[in-house]
């Protein structure tokens, strides 16, 4: 592997720093789910679901609403100073959050946790470091943190519940969130030049094509109904186990454990096949269909423990599939300089159905009991299986991306076109204002860099 094959020291070290500020923030929202409900039934007026709904939802509203202004003012701010910001935010409503004594307090606490939505800059500041033949490698490391992070809190919480209870783990994210601003200030470099991306970022032109475009309207309903029912399930599960295993809440984490290793194994031949086979959308009905049982599991046997143990087994396994081929389903299908705005509307799908999720499984739970929090779950999962019947099959297509050179003066239209005459490649776009060209190359097609170098320096 030569020098340029290989990311630099630079590079590699902004993107596991910037990696670990994006799981850490995701630590701090989800170390409190496998814990969190029974807490807060204990609170003044904690006895209402809704409110625990609400609590568990709450940063979903504020992060949707603040994504797409963080990732703009960054382009004129600066990335480093809008993430201090953020971190600043997500600590104050970390603190807000732990010193309170009342289920109202945590709900503004976590509100103020998710207006702190740094997650575009911070992809954005990873775009300014990296160079574009390693972008999508730092962009995977980010999502293997995500993950890592999610499957780490399901344990850990429990744990730090029984040491410093959940208030504790509330001051712990933020005092974390104040640690990563010294993170950011000395372990990531400055960038030479901070530009747009449209690979990572959103821009408000592009919205209407995205939202137009009705194969990614697909996913991001998929995404919403996904992390609906996710959300939905933590405001139930953690009661439903308590009382049929007669374990402490602060030994849950022995029941997900076991889970989610059971999950990850099952996780990666899906992928494999699905990506390397092109069989994404058959990964997709499969995984949707499981999930569909999973809730239909929850709402049977949510008075047995080892049908809880069942059906979160089948969930998490579902649920991880889902995870990692979901952003890889949206580069494939969202036109090429519309990449960044199509992540940035997925990612607030999400946090919308985290919102949704939680609220709707507060209320449904506090008014009808447990079943209907799982009926309205499966409805969901049902719906997105007749939207990932009807779906085209993702394209078998990875990105590309390379530098032009510096003060580049071509004909990008003609460029463009020549580029796009070339076996193999299915879309092709030159962006002179961003130094960068991205091609959606077949994943099956026998590729040779060296005629799209020569072509692009002339």
């Amino acid at each position: 592997m030569t020098q340029s094959e290989r990311m630099s020291s630079v590079e590699l070290r902004s993107t596991l720093s910037l990696a670990s500020i994006y799981g850490l923030r995701m630590l701090g929202m989800f170390l409190i789910l496998p814990i969190f409900a029974i807490y807060a039934e204990t609170l003044p007026s904690g006895h209402d679901h809704l409110y625990i709904g609400l609590a568990l939802g709450a940063y979903g509203l504020t992060q949707a609403l603040f994504q797409l202004p963080f990732g703009i003012a960054s382009d004129r701010f600066g990335r480093k100073n809008m993430i201090y910001i953020g971190l600043l935010i997500f600590a104050l409503g970390s603190f807000v959050a732990g010193m309170a004594d009342d289920i109202h307090t945590i709900i503004i606490g976590r509100a103020i946790q998710g207006a702190g939505a740094v997650s575009a800059v911070v992809m954005a500041l990873v775009a300014d470091l990296t160079r574009e033949e390693h972008r999508t490698k730092a962009m995977a490391m980010i999502g293997v943190s995500i993950g890592i992070t999610f499957a780490l809190s399901l344990v850990l919480g429990p744990t730090l519940n029984q040491w410093i209870g959940v208030s504790g783990i509330f001051i712990l994210t933020g005092v974390l969130a104040l640690l990563a601003i010294l993170d950011i200030k000395y372990l990531v470099p400055d960038p030479h030049i901070s530009r747009f991306h449209s690979d990572t970022q959103a821009t408000p032109a592009r919205l209407g094509v995205v939202l137009k475009d009705t194969q990614l309207l697909r996913l991001n309903f998929g995404i919403f109904a996904l992390h609906a029912s996710h959300m939905a399930m933590f405001v139930v599960v953690p009661f439903a186990l308590k009382q049929t295993s007669g374990l402490s809440e602060n030994d849950h984490w022995m029941i997900y454990l076991p889970i989610m290793v059971i999950s990850m194994l099952m996780m990666v031949p899906a992928i494999i096949i699905g990506e390397k086979k092109a069989k994404l959308k058959q990964i997709f009905i499969l995984s949707v269909v499981v999930m569909l049982l999973a809730e239909l599991g929850f709402g049977l046997m949510i008075n047995s423990f080892w049908g809880i143990v069942a059906a979160l087994t089948i969930f998490f396994i579902a649920f991880n599939v889902l995870e990692a081929i979901m952003p890889s389903a949206i580069s494939k299908q969202a036109p090429v300089e519309s990449k960044g705005t199509a992540i940035g509307v997925f990612n607030t799908a999400q946090s919308l159905g985290i919102f949704v999720g939680g609220v709707s499984g507060g209320w449904l739970s506090s008014q009808y009991g447990y079943t209907a929090v799982f009926g309205f779950c499966g409805i969901l999962m049902l719906l997105w299986l007749v939207s990932v019947m009807t779906m085209q099959a993702p394209a078998a297509v990875r990105s590309k991306m390379y530098h032009l050179p510096d003060g580049y003066a071509g004909d990008a239209t003609r460029l463009s076109q020549t580029l796009a005459a070339l076996p193999g490649v299915k879309e092709s776009v030159v962006l002179p204002a961003e130094g960068m060209v991205i091609l959606k190359v077949d994943m099956q097609a026998n590729w040779d860099d060296s005629a799209v170098l020569q072509l692009i320096r002339g």
